[in-house]
């Protein structure tokens, strides 16, 4: 691969490789690399133009994706794909979102995510092994569907979902408020409580769902930004699936979310979120080098004011990029450099040991995007303010990392919470009681509130009683 970073025919006019960690690519993902430059500068980026003027989901870009093998980046070569890792996942979503189109970088993460949820499974499973060795040579985008509009950024807590054991298969209803691609995707992985609930919402379950059985109004999608990826509600209503329409066995759900779905989704988000903060910094610097101030003989990147933003921009992303890529390379370090098979025991969680790394990964991604977005266009002036230059569509795009589930307030406190009371204090499911606080408002309490308090309690457990 050349030293110059090339676009099209001619130098790129953002930063260089200098300013990038190459070090960490092998020749391989390299050369991938650079043919993915050179698609997204003569397909994907004009098309996020459209997508974002238009609502258009990008599956032309995916359709040109698919040419290079993409769609099965993580796929193992025995099975058709390239057979790759995360390092390599990670640089193909930042490369996407940074040179092409944030939404399809979005809609391919979810892709990714769904890839992974169905080779963890995949082993004894022909209808998993089958859709995985058709991607690309058919187009088949996947996503994931795990969001309920009762629990919001809870996404893993799916009330309004449920499955029942129904003949030779399986009688699903979902009810999501977020799925990217909703409507769009060929095939859907959707968590829902197992069949049998009994009440206990960490006892979850995985379903392969196909376009046919999913209802969604694309139409009614209108977002600030990232307006390709189409993430909308979408409905499952009583779809009767086969049984190998199960991914891995019943109550499977919680790993499946811990050991892929969660770090796969955290790892490529937070990569598309650094992707967003380059390409403005990349559009910063060709408009401040070639724009001048003819009153005072200045281009506008010889003010120190300008190259301070510039200078801590590049700072502060690639410090998010470093964080990302290296935990990129500790995924691939667990996992033998993403070694499906040894998912052959259901009981291997390599992953899951530094999933909350990930959360910090995230937050971190996405509060410096929307920074890095508002200094840039600071940087460019009115010139910046102007759609024409992009900078305005990149930053409504990245407004959409703080709030994307699991919200930035969410991973926070997980983060502080985990370190300070410790992991099980998280209460995923909302089972723990606080018997502190409880003590502590029963205590504020005179006689008469706790003899009213204690006869509603009996009241609540006298039915069950009788029954």
């Amino acid at each position: 691969m050349s030293d110059v970073k090339m676009w099209g025919t001619e130098e790129f006019w953002g930063l260089g490789f200098e300013w990038d960690p190459q070090w960490l690519l092998t020749p391989s993902q390299m050369d991938l690399q650079s043919r993915l430059m050179a698609l997204c500068e003569s397909t994907l980026r004009a098309n996020a133009v459209e997508s974002d003027a238009d609502y258009v989901y990008p599956r032309r870009n995916f359709e040109a994706l698919a040419s290079l093998g993409l769609l099965s980046l993580i796929v193992p070569k025995d099975l058709g794909g390239l057979g790759e890792n995360h390092t390599c996942a990670a640089m193909v979503v930042e490369t996407i979102a940074r040179y092409g189109c944030p939404s399809t970088a979005m809609c391919y993460t979810m892709h990714l995510g769904a890839v992974a949820a169905a080779l963890l499974r995949h082993h004894d499973n022909a209808r998993l092994t089958d859709i995985l060795k058709r991607l690309d040579a058919e187009v088949l985008i996947g996503t994931l569907s795990y969001s309920d509009p009762e629990t919001g950024s809870h996404f893993w807590y799916p009330i309004s979902s449920k499955a029942e054991a129904y003949g030779e298969g399986w009688k699903v209803t979902k009810k999501a408020s977020w799925t990217t691609s909703g409507g769009f995707a060929d095939w859907y992985i959707v968590q829902t409580t197992s069949p049998g609930f009994a009440g206990d919402y960490s006892d979850l379950s995985c379903f392969l769902v196909m376009k046919e059985e999913v209802k969604a109004n694309p139409s009614e999608w209108d977002g600030l930004g990232l307006r390709g990826n189409q993430s909308g509600p979408i409905q499952i209503e009583g779809a009767f699936l086969p049984k190998d329409a199960l991914v891995g066995p019943v109550g499977d759900g919680a790993k499946s979310n811990d050991e892929v779905v969660d770090p796969f989704f955290l790892l490529c988000s937070s990569a598309c979120w650094n992707g967003i903060s380059l390409a403005v910094i990349d559009i910063a610097k060709r408009h401040t080098t070639r724009k001048t101030h003819n009153d005072v003989g200045m281009r506008v990147a010889d003010y120190p004011t300008i190259q301070d933003y510039v200078g801590e921009a590049i700072m502060d992303t690639n410090a998010c990029r470093a964080f990302d890529f290296q935990m990129a390379k500790a995924l691939d370090e667990v996992t033998g450099n993403c070694d499906w098979s040894r998912h052959a025991d259901l009981d291997a969680m390599p992953r899951a040991s530094v999933l909350h790394w990930f959360w910090q990964v995230k937050f971190v991604a996405a509060k410096n995007v929307a920074h890095v977005t508002d200094k840039m266009l600071h940087a460019c002036g009115g010139t910046g303010y102007r759609p024409a230059l992009q900078i305005e569509r990149y930053l409504r795009d990245g407004k959409a990392g703080w709030v994307m589930g699991p919200t930035n307030e969410v991973l926070r406190q997980f983060v502080g919470k985990a370190a300070l009371l410790g992991f099980g204090a998280l209460d995923y499911w909302n089972k723990s009681i606080n018997e502190r606080v409880l003590a502590n408002e029963i205590k504020k309490m005179d006689d008469s509130a706790k003899r009213a308090l204690a006869e509603r309690l009996l009241a609540e457990i006298q039915p069950a009683k009788v029954a």
